[in-house]
């Protein structure tokens, strides 16, 4: 249960813990589960300071961090899957950025297979998180979040 955004982002700090460099998550919840949140979170602890904005217009928001490239995509407004192309995924599929992706069913068939699935729900004043391994990278994220609970 996330009780606060804080909780959130504290979940986005674990996370940032045991990614890897070619990572896919798709991040899945109704507008304002706290996707940005979690994405803010996560790139707090790897040492992003600017400020983190949804992607909701600009459909992705690159970050270039220390060793790290990370892209932040928000599908919600993508009208066609085929738009990815024209957006440049392909060329982030290099197996050295990391993917983070609102609204995965948007871009489907165009999309990679997540790693990791992470849905949020609302739940009274809070949130519900379900983490779910959707390849064997996933899995050992999964692993890692345990070793570092």
């Amino acid at each position: 249960m996330l009780d606060s955004a804080t909780a959130t982002e504290r979940l986005g700090a674990r996370l940032a813990e045991v990614l890897k460099p070619g990572g896919v998550v798709y991040l899945r919840g109704e507008l304002g589960a706290g996707k940005t949140t979690l994405a803010r979170g996560l790139l707090r602890a790897l040492g992003y300071r600017g400020g983190v904005k949804s992607p909701t217009y600009t459909l992705v928001e690159p970050y270039q961090l220390d060793g790290w490239r990370l892209f932040h995509w928000d599908l919600y407004r993508l009208t066609d899957p085929e738009e990815l192309e024209f957006l440049g995924l392909r060329d982030q599929l290099d197996g050295e950025a990391v993917l983070l992706i609102e609204w995965p069913e948007r871009g489907q068939g165009e999309l990679p297979t997540a790693d990791l699935e992470v849905t949020l729900d609302y739940v009274g004043e809070g949130r519900s998180c379900r983490l779910e391994a959707r390849a064997p990278a996933g899995q050992a994220l999964l692993a890692g979040l345990a070793g570092s609970a």
